[in-house]
């Protein structure tokens, strides 16, 4: 991976993610600033050894590439001051949920490279899934950073319309919240079924990470078969996957992703 000067503007879970992804791959810690209004998350980074700042023109100037690491409804906030800022020559890369690159152009108008990301917050323990879209005749170099970038903290996938990038947002982005509240449910059933709230959580989330090894590591084995090698016929697991389809666990889950589509696209309308 290629040693530039990496500005982050915006000091959150992603951007501490990526950072500390970059440097137990070895990446300098002299080659990234982190600039966030927020004292205690400037201390979090400093620790580390990065340099961190507020002075989001100054950064910016001195970067190769800057990657935005704040929420949609301030990014075009965050982009008015930078307006005498030349980014002509720098890797714009954003992983603002539901903005566009149309609309980061609108935005940074000297800009003449953009990465639109959508990481997830897997990565905060490196096993991120992150989608990347960057316009055809954009440098491959440039999509080649982004992607070294990101992968340093997960895997990536490129999307060849921009669209795609809604389906993303569903698939991975704001997936790790539907399991969460999967394994919360049934932590919650197994303790009123006696079981205390360790046990409990134990029981659940070892249950799904060897399920997602199992997935992992037979990639030639449909998900569907896998969940057939677990279900006997009227045996037990049977019976709770009928109380699953009963309540059309399907359509629910189908229902739950294209609301999150639609916001996602709203999001794109709004910000």
């Amino acid at each position: 991976m290629q040693q530039k000067l990496i500005a982050f503007i915006g000091g959150g879970n992603m951007a501490q993610a990526i950072v500390l992804g970059l440097l137990k791959q070895g990446y300098p810690a002299d080659k990234i600033i982190v600039n966030d209004p927020n004292e205690g998350k400037r201390a979090f980074f400093a620790q580390y050894g990065v340099a961190v700042s507020t002075d989001n023109e100054q950064s910016i100037t001195q970067s190769q590439v800057v990657l935005f690491a704040v929420k949609p409804q301030v990014l075009a906030d965050v982009c008015k001051p930078l307006s005498a800022v030349d980014f002509s020559d720098k890797l714009i890369i954003s992983i603002a949920a539901g903005i566009s690159t149309a609309r980061l152009a609108e935005l940074i108008p000297t800009a003449k490279s953009i990465v639109r990301v959508m990481p997830n917050t897997p990565a905060l323990v490196g096993e991120g899934m992150a989608g990347l879209f960057a316009d055809k005749n954009k440098p491959e170099i440039d999509r080649t950073f982004a992607e070294d970038l990101l992968s340093a903290v997960g895997k990536t996938t490129w999307m060849t319309d921009e669209d795609q990038m809604h389906a993303v947002t569903a698939a991975s982005g704001s997936s790790p919240a539907y399991f969460f509240q999967f394994l919360e449910a049934m932590q919650k059933g197994l303790m009123e079924m006696g079981l205390d709230e360790k046990q409990s959580r134990e029981l659940v989330q070892q249950a799904m990470l060897g399920s997602a090894k199992l997935v992992i590591e037979n990639p030639q084995t449909a998900l569907s078969t896998l969940r057939e090698n677990v279900t006997s016929k009227g045996g037990t697991t049977a019976a709770a996957l009928n109380v699953f389809n009963q309540h059309q666990f399907n359509d629910i889950i189908k229902q739950a992703m294209q609301a999150c589509v639609a916001r996602s696209q709203e999001m794109e309308k709004l910000f």
